[in-house]
């Protein structure tokens, strides 16, 4: 140590604790997105792992607001115990604006990627990395910056803002308030544009980022209760929240390119009964923690997947793998279906073998 140097409360403390059901849900979220993301054959696959044309809630439909619920509680876990310690606030907001400002630039980059790989008309901005990155900033700034209070009260106003929203405009695609902004403000860099009608769709767009971070903010609430040992409390949120959903879904429809409130209660119920029994499990009990080490290397495993299907599609690789490895051989006894079900679990065990070889030596890629 430098003569004179002064040694900050928030320095001499140590990294807050990390509980394994956290990382396991994390990486159970991971393991699902490679799993519906990656079958073999895209007009084959169960009807489960396909999300809902529209409206409606599948279980592909709830991966992608689980791992934001779990953004939310590694928030709680993570900001609170270093504030506890001395840090300050402003540097507290510096580390989290340079985490979401990466988490955005490998989400453009892996959309570079594609626009390169696939020859696309137009590069799309937005993405699920990207809505990852926004996400956390804002509810880690909300985190630091508001009371427990404030922050339902900005939870409970986004839902709001949000189902009126809807209400005005209608739910119907390309219609509705949400595409009409996205398709006025990043038009034709969509998801989904045509140029004859106007009409576009981005179901990682900006306007429905109002409900996603409801989702993590929900999160953020989830994980001081968890840290702070309030496990009925959390449980009777998981409830709550899934019976406040399904009754809403009969106005306002779960939809998950729109992130709907009536989704982001009844997602966000579902992923904190999830916590709450992988808590008690693995926590408390001793159990295995599956999935923890997706969980501890979760970026790195999403974008180093999706970089690897890129340029196997790029090289002309993926589709003659699937069909000379998978289709040829196991479509005669487990149906098109099955050949590309089986598909998807052997790229997700290729990557679960990489996360557990980094796991082994210790090598955790934080972005």
């Amino acid at each position: 140590m430098a003569p004179g140097s002064v040694v900050r409360p928030a320095d001499r403390a140590a990294p807050p604790a990390r509980l394994a059901s956290v990382d396991a849900l994390r990486g159970l979220a991971v393991a699902a997105m490679l799993l519906v993301n990656t079958p073999g054959d895209w007009d084959h696959v169960y009807a489960p792992l396909l999300h809902a044309a529209w409206h409606g809630c599948t279980l592909a439909d709830l991966v992608f607001p689980t791992f934001l619920f779990v953004v939310g509680v590694s928030i709680a876990l993570s900001l609170s115990p270093r504030r506890e310690a001395g840090a300050g606030v402003a540097r507290l907001r510096r580390s989290v604006l340079l985490r979401a400002a990466r988490l955005v630039l490998v989400g453009l980059a892996l959309h570079l990627l594609a626009w390169w790989v696939l020859d696309l008309a137009n590069f799309r901005p937005w993405g699920l990395l990207q809505r990852i990155g926004v996400c956390f900033a804002l509810a880690g700034l909300a985190a630091l910056s508001l009371s427990p209070r404030g922050q339902w009260t900005l939870l409970a106003g986004l839902l709001v803002a949000s189902a009126v929203a809807l209400g005005l405009g209608g739910t119907a695609p390309g219609t509705n308030l949400f595409d009409r902004l996205d398709t006025a403000l990043f038009a034709p860099w969509l998801y989904r544009y045509d140029p004859v009608t106007g009409l576009g769709h981005d179901p990682e767009g900006l306007a429905s980022t109002a409900g996603a971070l409801a989702t993590t903010l929900l999160g953020v609430r989830a994980g001081d209760w968890l840290r702070a040992g309030r496990v009925r409390a959390l449980l009777a949120l998981g409830v709550a929240a899934c019976m406040l959903g399904a009754a809403w879904s009969l106005v306002l429809p779960f939809n998950k390119p729109l992130w709907s409130s009536s989704y982001v209660l009844w997602t966000g119920g579902l992923a904190a009964l999830a916590l709450v029994g992988l808590h008690l499990l693995i926590d408390r009990r001793g159990w295995p923690a599956w999935g923890r080490r997706f969980g501890v290397n979760a970026i790195a495993v999403y974008a180093g997947s999706s970089a690897l299907v890129l340029l196997a599609i790029g090289a002309g690789l993926w589709a003659p793998l699937y069909r000379v490895l998978f289709a040829a051989p196991l479509a005669p006894v487990l149906g098109a279906q099955g050949a590309s079900l089986a598909f998807a679990l052997a790229f997700v065990a290729l990557w679960w073998a990489v996360a557990a070889w980094m796991d082994r030596r210790h090598w955790y890629l934080k972005v």
